[in-house]
């Protein structure tokens, strides 16, 4: 059975920080792309950021120069460090895992990220 459980999500103010992780099960974590996404209220979910197996890393143009996306194939667990957090980055974010043969993926719960004063 595939799990995808996220944590480190919460309330923070502009300008601070959170580090959000996934850690996977079910899965032979090191050849899935690992994913980041994010749903704000009325929006459609989006990418933020995805890290290949083999480190090659893509980040949404809104995020670059802010967050920060990186595996640990040891732990099966994927991290976002999110830094310079803005209200519009308010939002539930969702670990993704694909396998690239096929594409077939997978889905965490998602984690509440609220960025407020």
């Amino acid at each position: 059975q595939v799990q995808l459980v996220e944590s480190g999500g919460g309330l923070v103010q502009p300008g601070g920080s959170l580090r959000l992780s996934c850690a996977a099960s079910g899965i032979i974590f090191s050849i899935y792309v690992m994913g980041w996404y994010r749903q704000a209220p009325g929006k459609q979910r989006e990418l933020v950021a995805d890290i290949t197996s083999g480190g090659r890393i893509n980040y949404a143009d809104s995020v670059k120069g802010r967050f920060t996306i990186s595996r640990d194939n040891d732990k099966n667990t994927v991290y976002l460090q999110m830094n310079s957090l803005k209200p519009e980055d308010t939002a539930v974010y969702y670990c993704n895992a694909v396998r690239p043969r096929d594409s077939r993926d997978y889905w965490g719960q998602g984690t509440q990220v609220t960025v407020s004063s």
